[in-house]
């Protein structure tokens, strides 16, 4: 099998992979045609058909196993499939586990460091309301190990939710060196269940799109109230130390114009705010610079607008 992340422009390509989303559309000029993202353990890569009638263009569906012939492109130096065949295949045919995005590093290790730095927490009712998720609630564990992070942009995979929460939260282990005014086990507990709300905001694999909860309400707010949930559930909990951890928790995303319904009021907000945008922006380049190609006589990858700029891969990339 050719994986996504092995395909390069100029490829004619005959492999099955799964219809993660399928569309009909018609162009400026009336003609008819399907755009669908492919995807297989590795990635994802957009696909169109422009010839819809042809003899070689079988019925599928989103979320089908296809085995698809196809020319690799590149458009705005994005590669793309320009489909020319496709046929949904048989169970028999496919081994599912080649076709879910998985992260590149073990899950149960990062998992078992995800408790170890949960085990060194010095505050008691922290650690108490962190082990009542991460050690006692077998369905949150299952859920957070397998999760995904995002639907696109970054982390959207399996793993992705506790790869990413695994290294906003050693970022903070950096920040409580540095900067004494920092309360180490606040923000430690903030960065861990930072993006928890994640688990309800986003369906399971492969679907992986946004539930019915997650549109309404989001993750942000979403993993404020798991959080206040299972804090009545723990006597004693002081009231004023729940408060400043949902606070991390609802102002992380920095500024109410990318959905944080607060702005950061503590200093550990602003450490969490800035670990979780650099992970995320980290990972988000990565991914750019894994999937794209800039266009022959170049470096320039052109502009991206999550970045406002236009990019370049570093060196021998």
């Amino acid at each position: 099998m050719k994986y996504i992340e092995q395909i390069r422009e100029g490829d004619r390509i005959s492999d099955i992979y799964l219809c993660k989303t399928k569309g009909n559309f018609v162009t400026k000029n009336g003609k008819p045609y399907i755009s669908c993202t492919l995807q297989d353990k590795t990635g994802s890569i957009d696909a169109k058909i422009w010839e819809v009638n042809s003899m070689g263009i079988g019925d599928f569906d989103a979320l089908d196993y296809i085995d698809v012939v196809a020319d690799v492109v590149s458009f705005n130096n994005v590669l793309q499939l320009n489909v020319k065949r496709v046929r949904v295949v048989s169970q028999d045919e496919y081994e599912p586990g080649d076709y879910l995005p998985v992260s590149r590093y073990d899950i149960n290790s990062m998992f078992a460091e995800l408790l170890g730095i949960i085990d060194k927490i010095e505050n008691p009712h922290l650690k108490a309301l962190l082990e009542a998720f991460f050690v006692e609630d077998a369905e949150f564990i299952a859920a957070f190990k397998n999760h995904s992070a995002a639907k696109s942009v970054h982390h959207g995979f399996i793993g992705g939710l506790l790869e990413h929460t695994l290294s906003v939260t050693k970022l903070c282990q950096y920040y409580v060196t540095r900067y004494p005014v920092l309360n180490k086990s606040l923000l430690l507990t903030a960065a861990i269940f930072h993006d928890m709300g994640k688990i309800r905001e986003l369906s399971k694999f492969p679907i992986n799109d946004y539930t019915d909860e997650g549109q309404l309400i989001g993750h942000i707010v979403m993993g404020s109230e798991m959080i206040a949930e299972k804090v009545r559930e723990l006597p004693g909990f002081p009231v004023k130390l729940a408060n400043e951890l949902r606070h991390c928790i609802l102002a992380h995303h920095g500024e109410l114009e990318y959905g944080s319904p607060k702005k950061p009021a503590l200093v550990e907000a602003i450490a969490l705010n800035l670990a979780d945008n650099t992970d995320a922006k980290m990972e988000t380049i990565t991914e750019i610079l894994s999937s794209s190609i800039p266009p022959e006589g170049t470096e320039w990858l052109g502009y991206n607008r999550l970045f406002e700029s236009n990019l370049r891969k570093t060196g021998e990339w």
